[in-house]
């Protein structure tokens, strides 16, 4: 028996994990670090399923090729040769941006396609960049851009030392944190009620969360906007407003104020579903909290209005004086974040082809992809690779993308599954499971509510190359040296460049080369006096205490201080201010939810995740089950703009009446997969219903909350 400690990769908690393998290299026990500094032994569903993740049959470990229609095993140089004779081919004839490019949620898991996936992006040079960013998080960093100059400055709520806790639209008990990176949110929020403090959720569902808060508010879908307006309404009305030492550092303050007058408790009451005296209460108790936070996560951000709601979290918490304090919203200082001179965000570089549509953060909405497939002329796109990534099941209206990907000229998967996405692929390219590969949260680590950082090594040699170099080959085939690139040279050249920029001689990371490599580099160059040497040194790793004031120096706009009222978030409030004269929906909306054992859709084909009954249901109020005629158990219709599915009902008063409720990541049920416990537990696909029509305006984000839907008895 041998022992294992590593981080899981497989969601933003950064748990450590203690693995253990027999003779034969097989796992046999995944529990708990205790040690870890951070984690300090707890560990969810997930995490205990890695040694299912990593002997599971269905998990590639030699490339695939298409031919007659039929996936073969080949070998790596067969599968590069043939990438190398068809894209290049239509870069030249088309041009650049004829190659579209897909990354995926888990690639954010992984330290290799971090870093060396934006090799390759640059090397491609198209403006026809999209990602899981579009249906997820893009308007918190819209408005962090704006906001701070940094779409990366997002500030956390300070967990362990808050003690008024403002959640809408997330359920941490489930996701584990999201932009929010803390394991163990059960025991670090019952921790708040331990300091004598308060959590409060406003939610259209009674989640795990809303069940454990001191309070609920059942919101109506994709008003979160409306309500934070109201909560600043308030306490500008009520002369709360009390930004403490941030008030040297902000601009617009006077235009908030004035942007806030239409939004009264009472104006926005009737939208919301919210009774105006409880906005007010809301308002003052947490103006009047010691150390208040105010966080928003999934549900604020994909909706009609993710921009505004995602910068009035934050306008909140600088208006009540708790950004940036101790107990309030705070920026982590990650031990790889440099902290040299940042270019001043800026948005819609260029625009979609099809629809306009903007570029923020470097990529397009993933909402466009089908329309620039499908359009024909200059510019459009003919072949597409995805790293990592499932938008057949991730992405609105995924039937019609589904069918806009068969008429592709080419395309390549860098996945370890044939999945939903994957089998429409001409070559598939898969990496080395999570235990035969180095790992290092990067981009988890500048969210994280204690300042931390742990190296894990490789636990185990594969026989898969590793994702770097698959990377760097392709890199190599689109940057004209064809399928035998030198490897090393174009590592010594990322190494050298990322060396450069950081101010650092590339020799002082010795004999090191990957990722371990840049890692070493990116702490040399960070903010503490450490290197890859001293985290190899401390498998359960090192620990920089809680988070610190950061304020100026973490500001990059152009004024170098706080834009309270950034004017691109500004232009739309006018559209917000047009909702205060409709009437209240009387129609159906749908929404998502999360499942503690489920991470989107790439944890789908593991038995210990999926045991157990069908959570794949659509939860309908009980008045508004017997009104449609619904019965538990039975299966209902669901139709919208972009199409239709059936689904069993669950019928529960935990969610708001006039709101319905399908999980979305699933819908594994269709020809030409390779997950047998996935297609035994298929689940109906939600984005069949969801709408690529509609957006969030200011970053072309989806909305995936809020979807008019009729609902009728099959």
């Amino acid at each position: 028996m041998t022992t294992a400690h590593l981080t899981c990769p497989l969601c933003e908690a950064t748990c450590g994990l203690e693995v253990t393998l027999d003779a034969n290299q097989r796992v046999t026990r995944v529990q708990g670090d205790e040690q870890d500094v951070f984690s300090k032994g707890y560990i969810c569903p997930k995490g205990a399923s890695l040694g299912a993740l990593h002997h599971d049959p269905d998990r590639l470990t030699a490339p695939l090729l298409k031919r007659d229609g039929e996936f073969v095993e080949v070998s790596w140089q067969e599968a590069y040769d043939e990438i190398a004779r068809r894209l290049p081919p239509i870069i030249e004839e088309h041009g650049r941006d004829a190659v579209a490019v897909y990354a995926g949620n888990p690639g954010v898991h992984n330290i290799a396609l971090t870093l060396y996936g934006r090799v390759l992006y640059k090397a491609l040079g198209t403006k026809n960049f999209y990602s899981a960013t579009s249906v997820d998080q893009l308007p918190k960093h819209y408005s962090s851009g704006t906001m701070f100059g940094d779409p990366l400055a997002i500030p956390v709520p300070d967990l362990d030392r808050t003690r008024h806790l403002l959640i809408l639209g997330a359920n941490p008990l489930v996701s584990n944190g999201s932009l929010m990176t803390a394991p163990d949110i059960r025991g670090r929020l019952r921790g708040i009620r331990d300091r004598g403090g308060k959590i409060v959720v406003v939610d259209p569902r009674r989640t795990r969360t809303a069940q454990f808060a001191d309070e609920h508010h059942a919101i109506r879908p994709g008003t979160d906007a409306l309500l934070l307006f109201a909560l600043v309404n308030v306490l500008f009305a009520e002369d709360l407003v009390a930004p403490g030492r941030l008030a040297e550092h902000l601009n617009g303050l006077d235009d908030v104020r004035e942007l806030a007058q239409p939004f009264t408790p009472e104006a926005v009451a009737p939208r919301t579903g919210i009774d105006a005296a409880e906005i007010r209460r809301l308002a003052r108790e947490l103006a009047e909290a010691e150390n208040a936070v105010v966080y928003g996560r999934i549900g604020t951000t994909t909706q009609a209005f993710g921009t505004i709601a995602s910068w009035l979290v934050d306008v909140l918490n600088v208006l009540t004086g708790h950004l940036d304090a101790p107990g309030g919203a705070m920026f982590p200082l990650a031990a790889c974040q440099p902290t040299g001179n940042r270019r001043p965000f800026a948005v819609a570089r260029w625009r979609s082809r099809v629809r306009g549509l903007p570029e923020v953060v470097g990529e397009l909405p993933v909402a466009t992809l089908a329309d620039e497939i499908e359009t024909p002329g200059e510019g459009q796109v003919r072949a597409l690779i995805t790293v990592s990534g499932n938008p057949c099941l991730s992405t609105p209206n995924a039937g019609r993308l589904a069918a806009a990907l068969d008429s592709l000229d080419f395309m390549i998967s860098v996945d370890v599954y044939l999945n939903e996405t994957s089998r429409h692929a001409d070559v598939i390219l898969p990496g080395p499971s999570p235990l035969e590969r180095p790992h290092f949260d990067l981009a988890f680590y500048q969210l994280s509510i204690r300042n931390v950082a742990n190296w894990t090594p490789a636990t185990l040699p594969s026989a898969v190359p590793q994702e770097w170099e698959t990377m760097l080959r392709l890199t190599g085939i689109v940057a004209g040296q064809g399928p035998e690139a030198d490897v090393t040279a174009l590592d010594d050249f990322v190494a050298g460049e990322t060396a450069r920029r950081n101010g650092l001689d590339v020799a002082v990371a010795g004999e090191r080369t990957g990722p371990a490599r840049l890692v070493d580099l990116l702490l040399r160059a960070g903010p503490y006096d450490v290197t890859l040497a001293d985290l190899e040194a401390a498998p359960h790793g090192m620990d920089f205490g809680p988070l610190q004031p950061r304020i100026p120096e973490i500001l990059c706009t152009a004024s170098g201080r706080i834009e309270l009222a950034p004017e691109p978030v500004v232009a739309d409030v006018p559209r917000l201010r047009e909702e205060l004269a409709k009437t209240a929906e009387t129609g159906l909306v749908l929404i998502g939810r999360r499942h503690l054992s489920s991470n989107n859709s790439w944890m789908h084909n593991l038995a210990p995740l999926v045991r157990g009954g069908n959570r794949c249901t659509i939860q309908v109020h009980p008045a508004d089950a017997t009104r449609l005629g619904l019965t538990d158990g039975g299966l209902a219709s669901v139709t919208s703009r972009a199409g239709k599915l059936q689904v069993p009902v669950e019928v529960t008063d935990e969610i708001r009446p006039g709101v319905v409720s399908i999980p979305h990541g699933w819908g594994h049920d269709v020809d030409g997969s390779r997950a047998r416990v996935a297609r035994a537990n298929p689940g109906v696909n939600s984005n069949l219903v969801a709408d690529e029509t509609l957006l969030d305006v200011p970053s072309g984000t989806s909305v995936l909350n809020g979807i008019p839907v009729e609902v009728t008895p099959v």
